[in-house]
């Protein structure tokens, strides 16, 4: 049961990291798992059988989520955006309880509260950011490839950094549709097995894959940090990113149309989302205790 549950966080995560304006790092502080998953990756050859047994899960997970889910999500956000936006505020603020036991209340001081507005201010402010024009698919030379490179370390350090969408940074930078795009190209090309179609999207998605690994890498590295000397003021950082991802998430969503039925299935799917963060982050507690 703990590893479907795992793969179930995993999906999550996954999903969570492909949609605009929702940060699959808020989803690990949900659920419980962010400090877990950020040990694993930072002692992954240090600590190889446990990180590689920790981690595999969530990886299968996030990979069944973005192939299997991601059409799914944009045709929902698409056609019922508030309802789909409301459960995932739901997933963020269900599993907020975690994060707060994890601030130690006899610390706070100045510099932690300002470190708590610093970031909660940067949130609103990035999705207040205008959209950038997004080409359906990219012309590949040595730069490109360079700038795909460079890409995928900024989408990996936004995606696991809680409150900050990498997917909503693509869109500010102009890359999100033509990866999102190569990404369906290349899942059609390998169930059709058209190989000369598997070409194009192969070689966009491999240096931007190579980027996302060295990001991951990095960041977690520098959060390790952080943890380990300002626990306290990195923690108010976070809940200053996490808290401020509901509004976010609702500043960007499409509310044309909007009526009062609507409204009452966005209510029904927010507590949907709540419970089942909180049992996520359940049975992520439930690990750590039997540990």
């Amino acid at each position: 049961m703990h590893l479907v549950n795992q793969i179930l966080r995993g999906a999550v995560i996954g999903v969570a990291n492909i949609i605009p304006g929702v940060s699959g790092g808020t989803m690990m502080v949900s659920m419980g798992v962010y400090d877990t998953l950020i040990y694993c990756i930072t002692h992954l050859f240090s600590d190889f059988k446990k990180s590689v047994k920790t981690l595999l899960p969530y990886a299968i997970g996030m990979l069944v989520g973005i192939v299997a889910l991601a059409s799914v999500l944009k045709f929902l956000f698409a056609n019922y955006a508030l309802p789909t936006s409301t459960a995932f505020i739901g997933l963020i603020l269900g599993g907020l309880k975690p994060l707060l036991c994890k601030i130690d209340r006899k610390k706070l001081n100045w510099a932690a509260m300002l470190v708590f507005v610093v970031f909660f201010a940067g949130i609103i402010a990035l999705a207040l950011a205008g959209d950038v024009s997004n080409p359906e698919s990219l012309t590949l030379d040595a730069g490109q490839i360079l700038i795909l490179l460079v890409m995928g370390a900024i989408a990996a350090a936004t995606m696991i950094i809680p409150g900050v969408s990498g997917s909503m940074v693509l869109m500010l930078l102009g890359y999100y549709t033509p990866i999102l795009n190569a990404v369906d190209s290349l899942k059609n090309a390998v169930f059709s097995m058209d190989f000369a179609a598997m070409v194009n999207p192969f070689f966009t998605l491999v240096p931007f894959g190579v980027g996302v690994v060295l990001g991951v890498f990095g960041v977690a590295k520098l959060i390790e940090w952080l943890l380990s000397r300002f626990p306290t003021q990195t923690y108010c950082g976070v809940l200053g990113l996490v808290v401020s991802s509901p509004i976010a998430i609702l500043l960007r969503t499409d509310m044309t149309g909007v009526s009062w039925m609507l409204v009452l299935v966005s209510v029904i799917t927010f507590a949907l989302g709540f419970v089942a963060a909180m049992l996520l982050a359940r049975g992520s507690a439930e690990e750590k205790t039997k540990a």
